[in-house]
C-alpha cells in the first residue's frame, strides 16, 4: 500500500457513500485509476465491505453490555464459537487471554432480554464454565474507524 492507498482509505472510512469521482478529486488521480485502486484494496481483503452504522438505542436495543465467558476446555472452542456466531445480539466475539476464554460484546433490548441470553443461551453452551458481565452505562467514545499512516520514506545506511 502506497499513501494514496493509505488516503483512500482513510477516506472511505469517513464516508463509505463517497463516489469514486470524489475520492479521485481528493486523491488527485483519475476516477478509473480510484476504481482500480479500491479493487485491489477489496481483493486483497484491506477493504472487506461497507456498512451503515446505526443507532442501536433507536432500534430498541437499549442495553450495551460485555461478557467474559469462560471455557473449561479448548476443545469446547469450536463448539462454544460456532453457537456465539448464530446469535443476533453478540456483536463481537474475541478470544481472549486472561481469566476468560472469550469477550463477547452484545446489545440487547433491556435487561431481562440480557438475562435471557445469559441464562437461558450462554450459560447451556457444552464447556462454559462461568460468564461475567459488565453493563455499559454510559459510551464516551464508540469507533469504527482504524487509523492508517502512509509507509515512511526508508533510511538508507552508510
Amino acid at each position: 500500500m502506497d499513501a494514496t492507498d493509505h488516503r483512500l482509505v482513510e477516506l472511505l472510512q469517513e464516508n463509505g457513500r463517497a463516489t469514486q469521482l470524489q475520492l479521485a478529486r481528493e486523491v488527485g488521480l483519475s476516477q478509473p485509476a480510484v476504481a482500480e485502486r479500491i479493487r485491489k484494496l477489496e481483493a486483497r481483503g484491506i477493504i472487506r465491505g461497507y456498512c451503515a452504522r446505526v443507532d442501536a438505542v433507536a432500534l430498541g436495543k437499549d442495553v450495551l453490555a460485555f461478557i467474559g465467558v469462560s471455557i473449561e476446555h479448548p476443545r469446547h472452542f469450536d463448539a462454544f464459537t460456532a453457537r456465539v456466531l448464530a446469535l443476533t445480539d453478540v456483536l463481537e466475539c474475541h478470544r481472549v487471554a486472561g481469566e476468560d476464554s472469550f469477550l463477547l460484546k452484545v446489545r440487547t433490548e433491556n435487561t431481562r432480554t440480557l438475562d435471557e441470553l445469559l441464562v437461558k443461551t450462554l450459560r447451556i453452551i457444552p464447556g462454559v464454565t462461568r460468564t461475567q458481565t459488565t453493563i455499559v452505562l454510559a459510551s464516551m467514545k464508540e469507533e469504527t474507524r482504524i487509523h492508517t499512516s502512509p509507509p515512511r520514506p526508508s533510511r538508507r545506511l552508510r
